[in-house]
């Protein structure tokens, strides 16, 4: 149920219970461990629900499952296993969980995704049967959107349609029903929210006044605002919702300036402005402009982390869009001279310019107290926890190297700066250099969001939530669209339960 639940994206109501609850299983892990009468997918399902929580558990549980003929080279999972479907599944599901060092979650992922590839055709095509009252249609779908979009790294809002066919043929248990009327009824509500906040944020904008007089920049409030409504899903973050919007569009926009629009000694000028944080007389008139709005923006948070949680935070937001404009020009200025810098310069410089540590900021002083902001552990975690996500970004865009809409700027490429670097590498080898970076990315990023944090869990969901929104919203077709997205917005705003 509570697996459900957090799939279906309705579990916010009930997460006292649910925090009972999953207290009671970890007590009852800490004492037996993991009975020999427990299946796979009890022990795997236990085992995710429990460390997305914060729960620790180890990864050794899946020890039991080895294969007696292992003979102690690698982790060889018992082949029997690979009739387990729902086993299988779950086990994948869990493998998503793992952090650096937990070798055995790696090939569980990779005994689970090839014991499940060759199921999906075979439910596919073996007519409508009933496997532990699901059809085989139904299972080979599950299967299929298992594999392609596993739970810890997918987002509810966009997923949970295709979890409800399968709640909807699974009569084993009494409460589907209730469950799935309960989730068409919360997006429908949750719909409507966001149909307000869109208001809201496109009144923002429009008095704003950037999009008349910087014509040059990208004018996408609706597509700003995507980022919040992932980032924090909870209806009761509406104001910090669209607050966030706020400073995501300026991170925009000032790409904009830098990256399609601005001379080197303009964009120098403009950084020292930032720097400095003062209206220079010598920047152009669309620099003041865009110096303004930034400086209204910041302003307006500041007083409401002061007015919510006691603490001003303009400092740590000016100093955020300081290390980002300079992070900029650093681009900027490679581009002009033609320098191809060192494939980890310019990783360390571009996590930075994602524009990620500075939304995170926000998010930590939209959601956070001072005492969260004066403890160093807690800072230390959070520096890590936003470099990861910040790393899984610009890594997966460099994957595709995909311009925005209607956007010719230079930016630059891990995957060609690499490749430079090592020239006997084919292009293929450096997308599969990349994608280990990203995943080991994704495990440093759980060690810090699956572990016990002193700052709001929000906070820590919030990095998830931006790790799985990349996917989607860096998935250009050939026309510079995101047609996925765009699909799922429509589906969420315009259809409501439809």
């Amino acid at each position: 149920m509570v697996d459900a639940l957090q799939r279906l994206g309705i579990a916010y109501p009930f997460e006292e219970e649910i925090k009972s609850i999953l207290h009671e299983q970890h007590l009852i892990s800490s004492f037996d461990g993991h009975p020999s009468r427990d299946s796979l997918y009890e022990v795997a399902l236990r085992f995710r629900l429990l460390r997305q929580e914060g729960y620790y558990l180890p990864a050794d549980i899946f020890k039991g499952f080895k294969s007696k003929e292992d003979n102690n080279v690698g982790c060889v999972f018992d082949p029997m296993l690979g009739k387990d479907v729902f086993g299988l599944m779950s086990l994948y599901e869990a493998s998503h969980l793992g952090m650096q060092g937990e070798d055995i979650l790696s090939e569980a992922a990779e005994f689970a995704r090839k014991a499940l590839s060759g199921s999906a055709d075979k439910f596919l095509n073996v007519g409508d049967n009933d496997i532990n009252g699901v059809s085989s249609k139904l299972l080979g779908e599950l299967v299929r959107n298992t594999l392609s979009n596993p739970i810890h790294k997918s987002l509810p809002r966009f997923t949970s349609k295709s979890f409800e066919v399968y709640l909807k043929g699974h009569y084993h248990y009494e409460w589907t029903r209730a469950f799935r009327e309960l989730a068409i009824l919360d997006r429908d509500l949750i719909a409507s929210i966001n149909r307000t906040e869109i208001r809201q944020v496109s009144k923002w904008w429009r008095d704003l006044g950037l999009s008349n007089e910087l014509k040059f920049a990208r004018d996408q409030p609706m597509k700003w605002y995507m980022w919040p409504m992932v980032v924090l899903p909870e209806p009761k973050l509406s104001k910090e919702r669209v607050d966030l919007t706020k400073p995501i569009a300026m991170v925009y926009i000032i790409d904009d300036i830098f990256d399609v629009h601005g001379t080197l000694d303009e964009l120098t000028l403009f950084a020292e402005a930032i720097d400095r944080w003062e209206c220079a007389e010598e920047l152009p008139n669309y620099m003041k402009t865009c110096f303004r709005a930034l400086d209204k923006c910041t302003n307006e948070i500041s007083f409401r982390v002061y007015t919510k949680h006691g603490w001003n935070p303009t400092d740590l937001l000016r100093k955020s869009w300081a290390s980002l404009c300079d992070a900029f020009l650093v681009e900027a200025r490679w581009f002009t001279s033609s320098h191809s810098p060192p494939a980890d310069e310019y990783l360390k410089n571009a996590i930075v310019s994602t524009g990620v540590p500075l939304v995170m900021v926000h998010l930590f002083a939209l959601l956070c107290e001072d005492t969260d902001r004066q403890s160093t552990d807690t800072m230390k975690s959070f520096r890590e926890m936003s470099s990861s996500t910040a790393k899984i970004l610009r890594l997966w865009d460099d994957l595709g190297s995909a311009k925005d809409e209607n956007q010719e700027g230079h930016d630059g490429s891990y995957v060609d700066y690499y490749m430079k670097e090592n020239p006997s590498c084919s292009l293929e080898g450096a997308r599969n250099h990349v994608k280990a970076m990203i995943s080991n990315a994704w495990k440093n990023l759980n060690r810090e969001c699956l572990s016990p944090q002193p700052f709001s869990p929000s906070l820590a969901k919030g990095s998830l939530n931006t790790a799985r929104m990349v996917p989607l919203m860096y998935d250009y077709d050939e026309n510079h669209c995101l047609p996925i997205i765009q699909e799922h917005m429509k589906s969420l705003l315009l259809n409501g339960s439809v």
